[in-house]
Formats: structure tokens, C-alpha cells, sequence
């Protein structure tokens, strides 16, 4: 039978197995901090600020300052909100960012984030003339900084050559996050054996919701509210466990009139009596317990 991918095996949601939720926590909450350095003399990921004439330049300055003020003042604050309450990250992190951004790399080891791969510099996978030698590269630098290799990975920009997933299980990744098709993980098929996708987000996403879309900061509370009163019912319904990812960026929710709905929306989850918040290998480990491959 045709596949609409090549990698994970299409199927409704309705119809998948009954999962036991976590602790009897259905609603599992998972914060991916997107940590990433923008290279000065290279044309920037994003643009906030058109170039003049819609001609783009090197060095553009306020573009890279848009990622510089977020690594600089955005980072500090994701911390503390998260630190305050107690919270667990997952922390997508380029691995120059452990060269570039020290004192911000040591931070979130001291904080007890999980490491995710997410290449060596912010730029898509498929400019790259070596795949395997940068993910193996980003891997080793994470692996030599943390003392433990890392076991997920986060494509920069959702990236991927017809290749990589092959590429990832062969250098050791178990999940990854950039295929954003389920609200649960699923099994990817790979040339090395089986691989899970972790759920990521585009809607709840402040890249899509500010860079992209750009809505008023107030719009990610009310997002998530209406996610939740979705999931409430289907929970209700069919006693399904359904994962809440909320990936962010210090230079998007780390600003300061988007900070406080953050810490609102950490609020609202924390005050709820059916979640729990995970990191990345927790779920893996969760998930392939209750459906192996």
C-alpha cells in the first residue's frame, strides 16, 4: 500500500492504541528552548527588519541583533521562569553556541536542560556539502561539553535532506522533533532500524506565531487555552494522553512584553492536576515502553 511518507506510517489518531499516561498524567508538557548563534558574516535565518530596497546585505546588523539581544537578555529571563518554577527544558542548541555563547552554554548545563542536537551553526542541513560530518561534528562537541551524547535531535529550521533521518539513527540519534504530524510520537522508519518523532508544534510555535504570523504578544496564552479545552475533551473522550509541546526563542518570547505571558502560560499548566512536565528522553523512554518498535 502507497505511503503518504516515506518514513512514518500514516494513521488517525482515533484509531491508535490506548497508551497509559504517565503517572496518570495525561497531559504531558514538553518546553523546547531553541538556542541557536546566527552567524555575523552570513545572510541571517530570519529578518525582522526588511533590508532597504529588499536588497539584503552582509553584515546586516539589526537582523543579527534580533538573535544577539535574545542570547544577551531574552535567555536570562527564559531561565529564571523556568528555573523559579522548577521546570524541566529541552534545549535545541546549535553546538557553536558552546563556543560563541559560554557563559550562556554553562547556564543551561547548570540548569539540568536536556541537549538536543540542532546542527553546528543556524543554517539548513541541505546547503551543507557534508551532512554526516556536521551532525557527527554537533553531536561530539555537545557530547565533550555535557559528559552524555545526546540522544534527540531538532533539524535547524526543520530541515532535512532525503537523507538525514539515516544519517541521525546512524550516528546514534533515538528521536528527533522536525516532523510535526501527530500529538503523539510515532516510529519513523530509518536505513539503521526504527527511530521515534517526537511531537513538536507549528501552531503553538513563537517563530510561526510572532515571526511568521505576527500576532500581538497575547495571542500564544489564548492559543494555548483553546488547545487545551481541545484536549480536555478528547482526553475525556477517549482517555488518550496528548503532548503539549511549546518550542520557543530567547530573542522572541524572552522579550520583555512577551516574558510575562510565558510565565502565565507555565502558570495556567502548572495549576492543572492532569500534567506533567518532561524533557525529550523522558517521553522516548515513556512512549517505547508502552508501544515498541
Amino acid at each position: 500500500m502507497p505511503s503518504s511518507n516515506p518514513r512514518i506510517a500514516y494513521e488517525m489518531s482515533s484509531a491508535r492504541a490506548k497508551l497509559r499516561a504517565p503517572g496518570g498524567k495525561p497531559l504531558i508538557v514538553h518546553v523546547v528552548v531553541n538556542i541557536e548563534y546566527w552567524q555575523f558574516d552570513q545572510p541571517m535565518p530570519r529578518t525582522i527588519v526588511v533590508p532597504p530596497h529588499g536588497r539584503s546585505h552582509i553584515p546586516d546588523i539589526p537582523n543579527f541583533s534580533w538573535s544577539e539581544y535574545g542570547n544577551r537578555c531574552g535567555m536570562p529571563r527564559l531561565l529564571q521562569a523556568l528555573g523559579e518554577r522548577k521546570l524541566p527544558a529541552s534545549a535545541s542548541i546549535n553546538a557553536s553556541v558552546l563556543e560563541i555563547y559560554p557563559d550562556l552554554a554553562r547556564a543551561v548545563r547548570e540548569a539540568g536542560w536536556e541537549f538536543v542536537g540542532h546542527g553546528i551553526h543556524q543554517r539548513s542541513l541541505g546547503t551543507e556539502s557534508d551532512e554526516r560530518g556536521l551532525i557527527n561534528g554537533a553531536l561530539s562537541a555537545l557530547e565533550a561539553f555535557t559528559g552524555k551524547r545526546p540522544r534527540g535531535w531538532m533539524s535547524p529550521g526543520w530541515s532535512e535532506t532525503f537523507d538525514t533521518p539515516d544519517l541521525l539513527k546512524e550516528a546514534g540519534i533515538e528521536y528527533v522533533y522536525q516532523w510535526v504530524v501527530d500529538d503523539l510520537p510515532a516510529w519513523m522508519e530509518t536505513k539503521h532500524g526504527p527511530m521515534l518523532s517526537l511531537p513538536y508544534s507549528l501552531e503553538l510555535n513563537d517563530s510561526v506565531v510572532y515571526a511568521i504570523e505576527k500576532h500581538s504578544s497575547s495571542e500564544m496564552p489564548l492559543r494555548v487555552a483553546q488547545t487545551l479545552q481541545t484536549f480536555e475533551r478528547e482526553i475525556a473522550r477517549t482517555g488518550q494522553p496528548r503532548i503539549l509541546t511549546l518550542p520557543v526563542h530567547p530573542h522572541l518570547t524572552g522579550v520583555p512584553h512577551r516574558i510575562g505571558f510565558f510565565r502565565e502560560i507555565l502558570d495556567t499548566l502548572l495549576a492543572r492536576s492532569d500534567t506533567v512536565f518532561m524533557v525529550g528522553e523522558e517521553i522516548a523512554n515513556w512512549y517505547r515502553e508502552e508501544a515498541p518498535a
